[in-house]
């Protein structure tokens, strides 16, 4: 009995010290990181048979059990991992959102300041201050512009920056995983199927953190290891083998770089939308999202200005009298061949209508044969052209200009780019300004009827007499009569033009009179031998006529398929930007206060807690000391037996 008494009592002493064990191990890693609370798990010894019954022979520790919810855990690595891809993008955003609607950095009053320098001079055009202050605003105006594609350009490296870090960073929870793996998988194998708990925690916690970087997919395998997954099924951990991630330059835009792995000694790039979740999904949809579709934005709306402003300064006349030139420098369209093409073809793209640009870069794909495609990569809508090039999609032509493409060739075309960063003044001489029109209608003093002849406007598409002279030897500047007839519902035309000059010419009030390039309107009602003409202008520095056109543009539809003025398409810019930015302020506090909650729950089951803790410590020490004082009386009885002796 004695024997019995005390395999018993040991048993509930070493029962109690694991349990004082365990609880003391709980406390110590009270404040750990990923640390699951632990239990013993005691279960009663098998019974030994008497003739009495079936006597209790004490209690045996089976497991120390962890406290911890596999469901609970996902929830919280998905929660958190869109936590953190929505933080990235909002700090991300937040930097363009700041930059464009800062009312002294922004772009807005910089227009403004343009176009009342344009004003200025279509009010005062003999005025050498007010020409000084047109170009002074339109300097100020190209350097915001420049200044804000530069700090695209800024942001675009910061964020190469940060996509190589979090690349090492996930390279490394790999390399610790995988390690673990190995470990977990040694420790459990020897000790006969127990749960290595503190090392299950340890691995537990890294998967945390790899979820911080990159949306990261488990698979627990039967051996106790995990294989983790990334992007669209990559391995990035397989047992105790983990791949390595690296950055690979873009192969058609050598300014950002592409998240890669090795295999087989072949660089394979993940597609960017394959990338989700943490820190390295929020930059890849920054990027995609936005930062692309601002910098692009811009780009059209400098391009799509200094365009329009070129084409009108053209029609007029300078201070010297010359026809005018550009005003402005227009950046061409970004052209650049895949680094894998295996053809020699070589592509050039010009802008056709500024009017017809989107916001959105393009690929060129050689099909083989005479066939091209090419896609729209703002919604991935391809158009295919078997007839080969020039094609026209979106006003930007596409060309090839040399060399043989081979079929899978492709080319990126990016239209609007570089327009903000690259476009420049082209003049720095005021007298170089064409405020004045080329041209000047006139009635006669002799005329005797109530016909009014309107001022000549240049068509768009003014007609070249010599197209290898066209500033010297213009139609347009030709003078021109008009003459009516008797009776004057017909009128005579002389003097050089396209089309050519005529007689009895069908009249009607206000209908438009076109030759050379131009076009005026004659309202009321001529008499017969009335005489209208239309010249060149020779007093250029004292008329503003086409400044005011200039100066006109600043409220018309001219982008965006004609219904966007310039100040237009930049409100709509900074709309889009700052919509996007307070959805993602509402969204992000939304998902950390879910995390946060889920993280509750989590800790319900897994985390410490001290009160009870300290209870379990005083049961467990109260156990230890009965158990020590039914050994003491096992040692009393036997002491007895033995006196009986």
């Amino acid at each position: 009995m004695g024997t019995s008494i005390f395999g018993i009592g040991v048993t509930a002493l070493n029962a109690a010290q694991i349990g004082i064990t365990t609880t003391e191990h709980n406390i110590a890693n009270a404040s750990t990181p990923g640390f699951s609370r632990q239990q013993s798990v005691q279960s009663a010894n098998p019974p030994q048979f008497s003739g009495a019954g079936f006597i209790g022979r004490g209690v045996n520790v089976t497991t120390i059990k962890r406290m911890y919810s596999d469901f609970l855990g996902a929830q919280v690595l998905q929660e958190q991992s869109q936590s953190n891809q929505l933080d990235t993008y909002y700090n991300e955003i937040q930097q363009i959102n700041n930059l464009l609607a800062d009312a002294s950095a922004g772009l807005a009053p910089a227009i403004q300041g343009f176009f009342s320098g344009v004003n200025t001079v279509a009010t005062t055009p003999q005025s050498q201050a007010g020409r000084q202050t047109m170009l002074s605003s339109a300097q100020t105006l190209v350097s915001r512009f420049q200044a804000l594609g530069q700090r695209v350009t800024d942001i675009n490296t910061g964020l190469n920056s940060q996509i190589t870090t979090s690349v090492a960073a996930i390279n490394g929870y790999a390399q610790q995983i995988a390690a673990l793996n190995d470990n977990i998988v040694l420790a459990q194998g020897t000790s006969g199927g127990m749960t290595a708990n503190d090392l299950l925690d340890q691995r537990d916690q890294l998967i945390t953190q790899l979820n911080v970087e990159v949306k990261a997919t488990v698979l627990k395998q039967s051996d106790g290891s995990y294989n983790v997954f990334i992007g669209n099924g990559q391995a990035l951990v397989v047992g105790a083998n983990p791949y390595t991630l690296q950055t690979a330059q873009n192969q058609q835009d050598a300014s950002r770089l592409d998240v890669a792995y090795s295999s087989n000694g072949q660089v394979i790039r993940l597609p960017q939308s394959s990338i989700q979740g943490g820190k390295l999904g929020g930059l890849m949809s920054f990027r995609s999202q936005t930062l692309d579709a601002t910098q692009n934005s811009l780009g059209r709306l400098a391009i799509g200005m200094a365009t329009n402003f070129n084409t009108q300064h053209q029609f007029g006349l300078d201070a010297n009298g010359a026809l005018g030139g550009n005003l402005f420098n227009v950046p061409a369209p970004a052209v650049a061949p895949s680094t894998v093409n295996a053809g020699t073809g070589a592509v050039g793209a010009t802008i056709s209508s500024v009017a017809a640009l989107t916001t959105s870069d393009y690929q060129l794909i050689f099909n083989g044969g005479t066939s091209y495609g090419v896609l729209r990569m703002s919604d991935n809508t391809l158009t295919n052209f078997p007839a080969g090039l020039p094609q026209t999609v979106d006003g930007v032509t596409f060309a090839l200009t040399g060399g043989t493409p081979v079929a899978g060739d492709t080319f990126l075309i990016r239209p609007t780019a570089n327009g903000a960063g690259n476009i420049s003044l082209a003049i720095s001489d005021t007298n170089l300004i064409a405020a004045a029109s080329p041209i000047r209608s006139n009635a006669a003093l002799a005329n005797t009827g109530t016909g009014v002849m309107s001022a000549a406007t240049v068509n768009a598409t003014p007609v070249v007499a010599n197209p290898a002279h066209p500033a010297t030897d213009l139609n347009l500047q030709q003078p021109v009569t008009i003459t009516f007839n008797n009776p004057p519902t017909t009128f005579n035309v002389a003097g050089t033009g396209v089309p050519a000059p005529g007689t009895n010419i069908a009249f009607t009030a206000g209908s438009a009179i076109t030759y050379n390039g131009w076009t005026v309107q004659i309202t009321g009602v001529p008499n017969a031998g009335d005489v209208f003409s239309v010249g060149a202008n020779s007093l250029s520095s004292a008329d503003g006529s086409n400044a005011l056109i200039l100066a006109g543009l600043q409220t018309r539809a001219t982008l965006s398929n004609s219904t966007a003025s310039y100040e237009g398409a930049y409100a709509q810019l900074v709309g889009e930007v700052g919509n996007k930015t307070r959805e993602l302020k509402v969204t992000s506090q939304a998902q950390t206060t879910l995390v946060n909650n889920t993280i509750q729950q989590q800790q319900a089951v897994s985390g410490v807690n001290l009160d009870e803790e300290a209870a379990n410590l005083m049961r467990y020490q109260r156990a230890y000391q009965a158990a020590g004082q039914a050994i003491k009386v096992a040692n009393t009885m036997f002491d007895t037996l033995l006196a009986l002796r």
